[in-house]
């Protein structure tokens, strides 16, 4: 592994006692594969593999920490239980990290899901096109190019136009917003086309 100058310019700046922590840390990570990196991400000191995040430490006033990426599938439950930052709680000396041969266990677990690639995410359902406005129903049949579009657009930029003319509190105001969004449909445009939306 080789080492990021930015790590050690990280742990030389932590509290004395949490040196040695963050450093027997980096030194077992090291023991377990030479793929493993680091480097540094949201101030903290992160091991990757692959080129995805891996693990990560820190060291704060009273206690160091470490925590792997995917911990729930690494640990299970244990970070949860441990009420801190990382699976194995507040972190006050070396001993408090567990053995090296279960250190390195875990490790490599976490290298197994990380070559698994990401998690699967539960799936979501589309959120259904929003119902059309009464007055934009009426001025479709007049003007086919302006019904097209608006069934070109994607349910979310069809919600925009929804929400923004059906927000009005005053009738005048919903008139104003109604006969923009013909306009700007005409045009073949999105409701907030000026900002690259």
């Amino acid at each position: 592994m080789s080492r990021d100058p930015r790590v050690d310019a990280y742990i030389a700046a932590r509290q004395p006692f949490a040196r040695p922590i963050l450093e027997e840390i980096r030194v077992r990570m090291e023991a377990v594969s030479a793929e493993i990196g680091e480097t540094v991400k949201w101030s903290s000191p992160f091991f990757e593999y692959r080129c995805r995040p891996l693990a990560m430490m820190a060291g704060f006033k009273a206690h160091a920490a470490f925590g792997f990426w995917r911990h729930a599938e690494v640990a299970g439950d244990r970070a949860a239980a441990t009420g801190a930052m990382g699976e194995f709680g507040r972190l006050t000396r070396i001993d408090d990290l567990p053995p090296p041969e279960a250190f390195a266990a875990l490790v490599r677990n976490a290298m197994a899901l990380t070559e698994g690639g990401p998690a699967p995410r539960a799936k979501t359902h589309a959120r259904p096109a929003p119902a059309t406005p009464a007055e934009l129903v009426a001025a479709f049949p007049a003007n086919k190019a302006m019904a097209d579009f608006w069934e070109g657009l994607p349910p979310s930029a069809q919600r925009d136009y929804a929400q923004w003319i059906e927000g009005a509190k005053r009738p005048e105001t919903r008139a104003r917003r109604v006969e923009t969004t013909l306009a700007q449909l005409a045009e073949g445009k999105r409701l907030n086309w000026k900002y690259g939306g």
